[in-house]
């Protein structure tokens, strides 16, 4: 489970830099972000925080708005950057398991593969869509405003500032788990139909 959060986040934070570069903005390749290296990636008190009580944070991948050709779509698609890539990397991982699922062909030695695999899958899966809440400061807060139309897109920024404390609330009450639990099961059970956990 460490090792998969150590790719899961890696993974997360280089696509926004590597999806930032792309739009025009080199503020993460300068600052030595676009690499697969996670030490370049890993907050190391964040790390530890979601190793030990389930809730944590990499640092943050820098971009400059200033270098966008359009702030509103491209800070949208930076953001979803992230959580795709996980998504990307939990389908990947669970393909194998599904061509041998829909052709009968899931035997005890691919279940042993799995029961190593499935960490690098649940929790890519979380990491994913629990970047994709709208409040700020998860990616899904820029990712919401980059959809929104123009009239509500300058109104709905102002309330970055209260991100943190409508996230704090939903951890401390309980609620986050009662968002993310059927989304992130409703996933498993669709990537890796019929297995059975190992945890």
């Amino acid at each position: 489970m460490i090792t998969a959060i150590i790719v899961g986040i890696t993974i997360h934070e280089c696509s926004h830099a590597f999806i930032a570069y792309r739009l025009g903005d080199p503020t993460a390749k300068l600052s030595g972000r676009l690499t697969l290296n996670p030490a370049s990636h890993l907050d190391p008190l964040g790390t530890i925080a979601l190793i030990f009580i389930g809730f944590g944070w990499g640092k943050p991948t820098p971009f400059d708005p200033y270098n966008l050709r359009n702030v509103k779509r491209d800070s949208a698609l930076i953001s979803v950057a992230g959580a795709a890539s996980n998504f990307i990397l939990a389908l990947t991982l669970s393909t194998p398991y599904l061509i041998a699922h829909f052709m009968g062909a899931v035997n005890p030695q691919l279940l042993v593969i799995y029961n190593f695999v499935y960490p690098f899958i649940f929790f890519n899966v979380i990491l994913g869509v629990f970047n994709l809440i709208p409040v700020a400061p998860l990616d899904g807060f820029k990712v919401l405003g980059g959809i929104l139309p123009k009239d509500w897109y300058h109104d709905f920024m102002q309330t970055e500032q209260y991100g943190i404390f409508i996230l704090l609330f939903l951890l401390f009450s309980g609620l986050i788990g009662k968002i993310l639990l059927p989304i992130v099961s409703t996933l498993i059970a669709v990537l890796l139909p019929g297995f059975r956990t190992p945890f």
